[in-house]
């Protein structure tokens, strides 16, 4: 058995702290300044997060290398479990030409990229979210963008800096149902709070997404678009969480999103229409959609697709969705969960520093109940109504692993660190020493979250991590936990976009492998703008100024 130590240095906090973070400032120096590969990068903290574990904390050899392998299965599943299944739907419409038709029909709702750059990444990735998260929205509408003609990194890049105020609310609320469990305060609570912060986020993100594809430009030609769609958005996803339903915040703002944009383009367009010329690289489906794509598109492409075609092409995301939502009656997912099997991790023992047994050397199984396998059997559907044949689909799979191989290496390395650190008490050395700020932690609570989703590229995994810690702090500063819980899942989202995890699914799905640390570049300074962002409305929130809006 092994029983965490917060300050193994010395009996010192704060340079117990120093040490701890060692691994997680290697990771991001190596991906942003050193432009390593994000697999290598992985691979070398996960060394030094082993070695700190054993020398600094005294972690018995064997328990680190068991969390380590406990990290690595979780990161297959649920995660990549998720994540290849819903690349295989796609390589299924690349297969059979639907892909190409549904570019052509989201091209004549608007032929401007930054007005598709809305509607895709942000309101179609939202829907994505809210069905299936976990770094799902940006595998499929990177991939998506690129059909369009965007250029593999600014796909990249567009997909996952979207891929932000949704995801409190994503998996139909899975973290904030996480957050509630460990913190033991009320969902319905909690997601009134985090619906009262990220709808703040989601009035900006359209607006720096035109921003990334034109620049100021696109900012000024096409602001009525981002400000309709985030208002629309906000309100939506504010309105749901409060007052109807808190796993539905998404679907309703997501779907409420698009249809506002749609409306407002039949009557308004900008006044120049911006499209670039595609580039892809060599090496992969994901790169180049469909073989003769960029000759279509230097042709103009002018073909017009019959109603059964754009049927068909629509009906992949029509049977996500079904799937999705028939999954969630309660009566059907009582009966899907009768094929979930917890165990703990053989052979690992570890308690925290008070002695208690720790929920993470619990390994769920939940073979029908995760977004995977519902993904797994909207891609037979879809391969049925695709009529596409057995052996077409298996080759699809196999392009899809092919395709994700080295995302399939950097996702379970990066969750193997994340559970060295978790379980040796490395982050919760990092976690109680800002907790210590006192009153000051209002401003430094979304800090926790962004550090979590940076680590472990979930939401739901920094809930769990942070969430009892957030209360614990709150109570002692004389802050409102609810408050201080929300913070941590509402910050945590602007840490999904520079999370190697992601940048591995993104590399992957736009076929930029081994260029992580370029996108890495492009989005650290989105991400830690919106988090400044975060920390000053949490601190306003502690305050007068804003007390109000907290339930």
């Amino acid at each position: 058995m092994y029983q965490q130590i917060l300050d193994p240095v010395a009996g010192s906090l704060a340079w117990s702290a120093v040490i701890a973070a060692l691994p997680l400032l290697l990771l991001f120096v190596m991906l942003g300044a050193l432009k390593m590969t994000a697999w290598v990068a992985s691979l070398i903290s996960l060394a030094v997060s082993i070695v700190i574990a054993v020398v600094v904390y005294g972690m018995p050899v064997g328990q680190t290398l068991l969390a380590g392998t406990e990290g690595a299965a979780f990161g297959f599943f649920p995660i990549l479990w998720i994540v290849i299944n819903a690349i295989w739907v796609y390589q299924m419409t690349v297969e059979t030409g639907h892909f190409d038709v549904l570019r052509r029909s989201f091209s004549q709702v608007s032929d401007d990229q930054r007005i598709q750059a809305i509607i895709i990444a942000f309101s179609f990735g939202a829907l994505i979210e809210a069905l299936a998260g976990f770094g799902t929205p940006v595998a499929v509408t990177s991939v998506m963008l690129m059909a369009l003609g965007f250029k593999p990194l600014k796909a990249a890049v567009l997909a996952l800096v979207a891929n932000t105020a949704p995801v409190a609310f994503g998996a139909m609320a899975t973290p904030i149902i996480t957050l509630g469990k460990v913190t033991e305060l009320p969902v319905d609570t909690l997601g009134a709070m985090v619906g009262r912060q990220t709808p703040i986020l989601a009035l900006l993100v359209p607006l720096a997404l035109v921003a990334i594809v034109d620049g100021w430009r696109g900012v000024r030609e096409t602001w009525p678009a981002a400000v309709v769609c985030g208002v629309v958005f906000a309100v939506a996803q504010y309105a749901t969480s409060n007052f109807l339903s808190v796993p539905l915040a998404d679907v309703v703002a997501s779907l409420a999103s698009a249809a506002a944009v749609v409306a407002l383009v039949r009557v308004w367009r900008p006044k120049h229409a911006y499209t670039e010329q595609p580039a892809p690289v060599a090496g992969g489906a994901a790169d180049e959609p469909s073989a003769d794509f960029a000759q279509r598109v230097e042709n103009g492409d002018n073909r017009h697709d019959s109603r059964a075609d754009v049927i068909r092409a629509y009906a992949p995301y029509a049977i996500i969705i079904a799937v999705f939502v028939v999954c969630q009656i309660s009566v059907v997912k009582s009966l899907l969960d009768k094929a979930t099997f917890a165990f703990d991790w053989p052979g690992l023992d570890v308690v925290d520093p008070e002695g208690e047994s720790l929920s993470l050397t619990k390994f769920s199984l939940n073979l029908l109940t995760t977004p995977g396998t519902q993904m797994l059997v909207a891609g037979i559907l879809t391969m049925v109504a695709l009529k596409l044949s057995a052996s077409r689909a298996l080759k699809a799979y196999g392009v899809t692993l092919h395709q994700l191989r080295w995302a399939i290496v950097t996702v379970m390395t990066v969750l193997a660190l994340a559970f060295v650190m978790n379980l040796s008490g490395q982050t919760i050395t990092l976690g109680t020493w800002m907790a210590a700020a006192g009153g000051a932690f209002a401003i430094l609570s979304p800090i926790l979250g962004w550090l979590g989703v940076a680590v472990t590229g979930s939401d739901t995994s920094a809930n769990s991590l942070f969430g009892a810690l957030q209360v614990t702090a709150a109570n002692q500063a004389g802050l409102s936990d609810v408050l201080m819980a929300a913070s941590n899942s509402s910050g945590g989202v602007l840490g999904k976009m520079i999370s190697p995890q992601n940048l591995a699914i993104a590399a992957a799905a736009v076929g930029l492998d081994g260029k992580e640390g370029d996108i890495f570049r492009r989005v650290v300074l989105w991400s830690l703008g919106f988090l400044l962002l975060m920390c000053i409305l949490s601190g306003l929130q502690a305050t007068p100024v804003l007390s109000w809006m907290v339930p």
